[in-house]
């Protein structure tokens, strides 16, 4: 073993012994810490902000909030690794979640299982404010990643999916609706 896979190890030991524990490594969750809480980063048509990242709750837990634009939302996914967990401070949107759709606004919460695809789309006609859990924790990073590497929905479809693979994340669809 390299000095380097050593470090890595033993400064992400919390996240590396809980994965072990279930049986499996996700190499993407050893890394996914890079980021601290209180990284911001725009992209597309949402700014996020790290909360809490999988180093700061021995791996199970990961929190970012995001403002979302009116009229956009992410293209339908699935997230293998974690359950997620939207909490809608401010603004309105219609969710999809394995083929049913509801609308919910501020004060709301809406759970996804992990494995279950689904979708949102902002309906209000002022920016929405999210609180989003990951559990466990991991994902978090994966904004700032698509960010940095300037990708954007259609366009660096194939990218983007490659990207979201090292999260345990695909693409499924398209966006709720076209902006």
């Amino acid at each position: 073993m390299t000095s380097f896979a050593r470090e890595v190890i033993w400064r992400y030991r919390p996240v590396a012994l809980w994965f072990t524990f279930l049986g499996t490594i996700n190499i993407m969750t050893l890394y996914a810490d890079i980021l601290p809480a209180g990284t911001t980063v725009s992209w597309l048509h949402s700014v996020y902000k790290i909360l809490l990242t999988p180093h700061e709750t021995n791996g199970l837990l990961g929190m970012f909030s995001a403002v979302g634009a009116p009229d956009s939302g992410p293209p339908r996914h699935v997230h293998e690794n974690e359950d997620e967990t939207i909490h809608i401070v401010d603004g309105e949107a219609e969710f999809w979640l394995e083929g049913e759709t509801f609308r919910r606004g501020a004060g709301d919460t809406v759970f996804v299982p992990r494995g279950k695809e689904h979708a949102f789309h902002i309906v209000s006609s002022t920016p929405a404010r999210f609180i989003t859990c990951l559990t466990p924790g991991g994902f978090e990073s994966f904004f700032a990643a698509a960010a940095r590497d300037g990708l954007q929905i259609p366009q660096h479809g194939k990218e983007l999916n490659a990207l979201a693979g090292q999260y345990g994340c695909r693409f499924t669809g398209p966006p709720l609706r076209q902006r």
